[in-house]
Formats: structure tokens, C-alpha cells, sequence
């Protein structure tokens, strides 16, 4: 929500047509990994070893990389309003998400995210991944927080669904448009530009 997608669906099949992969093949190979990749278990390395660099190909290492992060590009609009509401000092704002060590450094030094959260609750450092129910129990342990207190934002319903189960309130994101408005219908305020 905070920006595109790091290395999802759109993602991969833009590499596979970039580079000359087979997609299937990609895919598949992905999925085996997709997991250990997001929670460190395996470096981004190892993960192209596996999924790309298993054969010799056309292209390096270090230009498949470059595309990868490339990938990720902000959505300054949305970024704003996170920013209003980290100004007012009355809320703790933090993330959780589904990503690879690698590229949830790079996105968080890009799009300027510790100027924002406080919390980087990331599958990669916690070692578990939504929708699973414990990356949010982890989360409501970790900041101590009621869960009717917490506001989860996503834009996958049964993400929301499972923050949901655990007594958060939600917000599919579709828009900063839409997050400011119904951040606000759910009562937070200092949004004003």
C-alpha cells in the first residue's frame, strides 16, 4: 500500500519477459521458495540460485538484481498521509509485512519508512508470514497493544479477514484518497494537509 508490489505476480512476469525466462518454470520454482525467502531463511542469493541462476544464462546476476528493486517504486500520495498521521505523535505506526530481508532494506530506505514507523514487523525478521494468525499476535504481543485499538490496513481481503479474527479493525486499501477518508471515519485524526 505504501508502493508497488516488491516481487509479486506483476513483478515476476515482468522479469520472465525482461530476461527470457519460461514462466511456468519461474513460477513454480518460486513458490517452492517463496516462504524461506520471505522469512530469511534463504538470502536473495540463494533464492536466485534456485529459481534463475540454476543454468547459465544471457544475462548477470547484478542486472537481474538491479531489475528486481527496481521494481519498487513509492506511492508518495499514500506515503503523505502515513506521514500526517506519524506528525501528530499520537499514534504508533507499524508495519507488517511479507518480504525478503533484501528487499524490505531497500524499500524502507527508498521510500524513507523509519521516518514513519516505529515497528517493522516484517516476515523476514519474525520468521512468519500472513495471513498466518501468529505474525499477528506477534504483532499486537510486540506493541502491546488492545486489538480494538489497532487499525490494520491491506489490500488483500484475507489478510484483513485474519486481522480481523484477531479483534483489529481494517482497511482495504485502494487509494490514499480512500485510506485518509476511512482513517478518519475510524476516528484518527491530524490528517489535514
Amino acid at each position: 500500500m505504501l508502493g508497488t508490489n516488491g516481487w509479486d505476480h506483476g513483478e515476476r512476469r515482468a522479469a520472465a519477459q525482461e530476461f527470457g525466462l519460461d514462466l511456468v518454470e519461474f513460477e513454480n520454482r518460486h513458490e517452492f521458495l517463496a516462504a524461506a525467502l520471505d522469512t530469511a531463511q534463504l538470502t536473495l542469493d540463494q533464492y536466485l540460485d534456485r529459481t534463475v541462476f540454476y543454468r547459465d544464462r544471457p544475462f548477470t546476476r547484478e542486472a537481474f538484481r538491479k531489475f528486481m528493486f527496481a521494481q519498487s517504486k513509492p506511492y508518495p500520495d499514500t506515503l503523505q498521509v502515513m506521514e500526517r498521521a506519524a506528525s501528530t505523535g499520537k499514534y504508533l505506526l507499524a508495519t507488517l509485512n511479507n518480504e525478503s530481508l533484501e528487499l524490505n532494506v531497500h524499500r524502507i530506505e527508498s521510500f524513507g519508512l523509519r521516518n514513519i514507523f516505529k515497528l517493522f514487523l516484517s516476515s523476514c525478521y519474525v520468521g512468519v508470514r500472513k495471513p498466518d494468525a501468529a505474525i499477528y499476535q506477534l504483532a499486537l504481543r510486540l506493541t502491546q497493544q488492545d486489538p480494538s485499538h489497532c487499525i490494520f490496513v491491506d489490500d488483500r481481503a484475507l489478510n484483513l479477514e485474519c486481522a480481523q479474527r484477531e479483534g483489529m479493525k481494517t482497511i482495504q486499501f485502494r487509494s490514499a484518497v480512500q485510506l485518509d477518508q476511512d482513517l478518519r471515519a475510524l476516528g484518527v485524526d491530524g490528517l489535514s494537509d
